[in-house]
């Protein structure tokens, strides 16, 4: 992914020195488990772990010979280590013994920022509901006036969604920790499974229970399917603040230095521009979530199909939704809201947002429902139609109302409690 949409602590997890620094590593803790099993002599393994993480740019040339990166790397990794060392490194291992299992290292520390960086976006989100919990504003279906809700009710629902996000995370970051060093086609045959218990137990991570040669692609579908959906939810936030935001709406809007300038030719405006990006970021994410889908099938034991892929998207993907989540926790934090505009445009259609309440009070007085449904509905034609009171165009119907939009609210503290729970909740 390019810099701009790139955190630096992601994106030091990706690059190349920080990927053979870690084969190095794998490279190391399977020789020592060799070790402890007499197979790799003690003064070779003191050679190993001694040997320095080669330069890319090293194996770089190495591989313009041999086309093959794995081979390349140990070729410039034994560069540092006498002959007689250099051949009990990578025993009884096939290439993807190697990359797998730093793979699923690096993909599980990536997790973790991600994880962390949406645990503190649900906070945000979580204390800007509580905060607004009595701000009344409309609540809109189709686009069209509906019934009084409050902003925090709907900052509330974002909060749940990133709760959920939270759980599939987890769940994913689980899915793909794990390696494998089983050998070709994952029989064990040249290499102790001793070796493998050791290596992911150092590394944090568990084995693939049924090794191919390769991890499962099916668990990496998982994790950037999970992204795929916190994208969309993050989406959905900054659609919201987006419609929120247009000039004849304003009850919301993306804060803004003393210094911005939102139009080259145009010096009045204000755009959503944060919010913008995070919906055209999430059309990435549902792009690596398909395909990483064509990864999962693989022919025979393994295949080699999914790897230029891979490489691609997983940092990508990876990438995106960090950044996305922390522009979200800025945008989120920071927004300006406009409690006068949003009761102000409660108050526009005279009372029509409260039919549903005058409709509910003739039921309970005994009126039959198509004749009380049509009376309201005429009411309501009437108002809208002449921009008159819907309460006195009630009254031309011989209904008397005094409904407000407080009325809407008397089941509201059942969901703040919801809410202040998922406030209090320690994960």
């Amino acid at each position: 992914m390019i810099p701009r949409y790139t955190c630096p602590e992601m994106a030091e997890l990706w690059t190349d020195q920080a990927r053979f620094s870690l084969w190095v590593r794998v490279e190391v803790l399977a020789s020592q488990a060799q070790a402890f099993l007499d197979v790799v002599p003690a003064d070779a393994l003191d050679d190993i772990v001694r040997a320095p993480v080669p330069d890319p740019a090293r194996i770089a040339e190495h591989e313009r010979e041999r086309d093959h990166e794995v081979l390349s790397f140990l070729a410039a990794y034994c560069e540092g280590m006498p002959e007689e060392s250099a051949r009990w490194v990578h025993l009884g291992m096939t290439s993807y013994d190697l990359v797998d299992t730093a793979l699923g290292h690096t993909l599980a520390r990536s997790c973790d920022l991600l994880i962390r960086a949406t645990t503190r976006l649900r906070e945000v989100l979580a204390d800007r509901a509580a905060e607004h919990w009595g701000t009344l504003c409309v609540g809109r279906t189709h686009g069209v006036h509906a019934e009084p809700t409050t902003f925090g009710h709907r900052l509330a629902g974002f909060a749940f969604a990133m709760d959920r996000s939270l759980q599939r995370l987890r769940a994913a970051r689980e899915a793909v920790a794990v390696g494998t060093i089983s050998g070709s086609v994952g029989t064990y045959a040249l290499i102790d499974p001793f070796v493998e218990t050791y290596v992911c137990g150092e590394l944090g991570l568990g084995v693939e229970p049924a090794p191919t040669q390769v991890v499962a692609r099916d668990r990496h579908a998982q994790l950037v399917q999970a992204v795929a959906t916190l994208g969309g939810c993050i989406e959905q936030i900054a659609l919201e603040l987006r419609l929120l935001q247009r000039t004849e709406v304003r009850e919301v809007e993306e804060r803004r230095a003393s210094a911005y300038q939102g139009s080259s030719a145009m010096p009045h405006k204000r755009n959503p521009t944060t919010s913008e990006r995070l919906c055209g970021l999430s059309r990435l994410l549902r792009g690596y979530a398909s395909m990483a889908l064509e990864d999962v099938a693989l022919w025979h034991e393994r295949d080699l199909a999914h790897q230029a892929v891979e490489r691609v998207i997983l940092p990508d993907c990876l990438a995106v939704a960090h950044y996305q989540v922390i522009a979200a926790v800025e945008l989120v934090s920071c927004m300006e809201v406009f409690p006068d505009r949003m009761r102000q445009a409660l108050d526009t259609t005279g009372g029509l947002t409260l039919s549903s309440a005058v409709l509910a009070d003739l039921l309970r007085d005994g009126v039959e429902r198509e004749t009380a449904y049509r009376t309201v509905q005429s009411a309501a034609n009437r108002s809208l139609a002449d921009g008159t009171d819907f309460v006195a165009e009630l009254g031309k119907e011989g209904v008397a109302a005094g409904v407000t939009p407080e009325r809407f609210l008397v089941h509201h503290d059942v969901i703040l409690k919801r809410l202040d729970a998922l406030r209090e909740r320690e994960d």
